[in-house]
């Protein structure tokens, strides 16, 4: 009968002893009560309390942590915008107890804090300004949790301003804006090209000119030259200047005449202004031609045949 009874109390002895030993995780500090009155702190690895007397009031976690809040406001043009801030803090290991008891709600204080920076800073800057200096937001959010969460066991990280939406019309506003601004440019720079491609073909046509310009003289030196030697070789047998001009005359008539006509389907009709003009031409002609036969009987006796052998 005595052994019955044992069992049961061996086994509530074995179950208390189990209820007297708990496990902190790394990272992480437990909170424990004594009859609802804190007693100590305990950090990571095996740890021991007294069964139904003390408890574990609460796990505290020591890692880095990220609250976000979004904030609406306006900003100094009357532009509604929405921020996304991203708070990063931690819990201070010698400020456990004041970061547990002190602060019921720590998210909701720290997202107060954040609407009331926010707000503050915002309505001063622009909405071009907001996108700017959104670093100097983030700075002055982390400076006033940083003064106010320190009391209450809170180390601030870091804040950043991760996200800045306007209102939908205002940004649709914006990308016209800059459209308009890259078509402008786009413009600016299509006028440019055309610019410089009127004046390089206007340097080319200048250019092609010019060499045209020079050919033609060159052309011309030639002819004169040419007509000056043809001059030379007619006086040398007799001919007087103005008959050697005639008879040049004369046969550039000829060659024109016989270069029209190695074409074919062409037309050609001269017609002298006057009767006298036409006369004095067909004058002329005939003069031109009892020169070059002057000129041809002339050359014949300068260099007479030689005789062949007798």
């Amino acid at each position: 009968m005595g052994n019955f009874i044992l069992i049961p109390i061996f086994f509530f002895a074995f179950i208390l002893l189990l209820l007297s030993f708990f496990v902190v995780k790394q990272q992480t500090a437990v909170i424990i009560e004594r009859f609802g009155k804190f007693l100590s702190i305990r950090n990571s690895g095996l740890q021991m309390k007294i069964p139904l007397v003390d408890k574990i009031a609460g796990r505290v976690s020591l890692k880095i942590q990220q609250l976000d809040v979004i904030v609406e406001t306006k900003t100094l043009d009357d532009v509604f915008v929405k921020l996304k801030v991203s708070v990063q803090y931690v819990i201070i290991r010698t400020k456990v107890y004041e970061a547990f008891y002190i602060l019921d709600f720590p998210h909701e204080q720290i997202t107060s804090y954040v609407f009331d920076v926010v707000r503050a800073e915002v309505p001063k800057m622009k909405l071009d300004d907001v996108f700017v200096k959104k670093d100097d937001i983030a700075i002055a959010v982390k400076g006033e949790l940083q003064d106010a969460m320190l009391d209450y066991g809170y180390d601030i990280i870091k804040t950043l301003v991760t996200d800045i939406d306007p209102d939908s019309q205002v940004k649709a506003a914006m990308n016209r804006i800059n459209a308009s601004e890259r078509e402008k440019i786009a413009a600016q720079f299509e006028g440019d090209a055309a610019r410089i491609l009127i004046v390089e073909k206007a340097k080319a046509e200048a250019e092609s000119k010019r060499l045209q310009g020079m050919g033609i003289a060159d052309q011309r030196r030639e002819i004169a030259r040419g007509l000056e030697e043809s001059v030379e070789v007619l006086n040398k047998v007799g001919i007087n200047s103005q008959e050697a001009s005639a008879l040049i005359v004369v046969t550039q008539h000829y060659d024109t005449l016989q270069a029209i006509g190695e074409e074919t389907n062409t037309n050609l009709i001269l017609l002298p202004n006057s009767p006298q003009a036409g006369s004095d031409m067909l004058n002329n002609m005939v003069a031109s031609f009892t020169a070059s036969n002057m000129i041809g009987e002339a050359m014949k006796k300068e260099n007479p045949k030689p005789k062949g052998k007798q």
